[in-house]
């Protein structure tokens, strides 16, 4: 490395704010078993509102003598869809739980908050697209390496070889007729049945609907540069023989 390299002070990360919306459930009692029996019905009133929402878990107002089991308290929020970003919380037990648990920790809120009809906003939320059939994605040429392919809706195939620093992307399957030595993802707006397949393995990257494994893991597949298809099962990405 040179002296000019080892003193670049270009920045490597940005930070940039957001207006995410976060939910925030406030806890008015410690009981595990009647919040899992509440919450089981609020998810039968409104189950797409459950699904991976970002929580914010305010412990704030509970008695000082009622600190909960917060590992079993994040695993019930977790079991009906709801995913803790964080706590808010001045118990220094909770505290100390919290960081063990590695969770971020905010301070007690002298806000006022907006109580959240689930039905309501569940009803108010926009409804998914109906899907646009595009048809298959043809590329002839080689994929040289800084060059990305997308094909939007529908499936991807390459006549050719793909470079390294190459990237491909595809809403559904990904076909490579020759070396794939970049990055294939297919699926990437979750289509977990999508899948990849290539007359010769030798990826930077593959991934489907998420799941993803890179050159480290694949070189050391068997099928490591023989023609394969790779496809999910559950979230395991498997890699066979075509």
């Amino acid at each position: 490395m040179s002296q000019a390299d080892s003193n670049d002070q270009t920045p490597v990360f940005q930070l940039k704010g957001s207006m995410l919306a976060i939910t925030v459930l406030e806890l008015a009692q410690n009981d595990l078993e009647r919040l899992d029996q509440q919450l089981a019905l609020k998810v039968e009133q409104a189950p797409d509102f459950f699904n991976n929402t970002p929580l914010v878990l305010a412990l704030d107002k509970l008695a000082a003598d009622a600190a909960p089991d917060l590992p079993a308290l994040i695993a019930l929020c977790r079991k009906h869809g709801l995913r803790t970003l964080a706590l808010r919380t001045g118990d220094p037990q909770v505290l100390e739980a919290a960081s063990g648990l590695d969770i971020p920790v905010l301070p007690p809120s002298g806000a006022r908050e907006r109580k959240l009809d689930i039905t309501k906003a569940a009803a108010e939320a926009p409804k998914p697209a109906e899907p646009v059939y595009r048809p298959t994605r043809v590329v002839t040429t080689p994929i040289r390496g800084g060059q990305q392919v997308y094909a939007q809706g529908g499936d991807l195939i390459v006549l050719a070889a793909v470079s390294p620093g190459a990237e491909l992307l595809a809403d559904g399957n990904i076909h490579v007729y020759g070396p794939l030595r970049g990055r294939a993802l297919a699926g990437i707006k979750g289509d977990a049945n999508a899948r990849i397949f290539c007359q010769q393995l030798a990826a930077e990257m593959v991934s489907i609907a998420g799941q993803y494994k890179v050159a480290e893991d694949l070189r050391r597949d068997p099928l490591w540069a023989e023609a394969v298809q790779m496809k999910l099962s559950g979230d395991v990405l498997n890699i066979t023989r075509l």
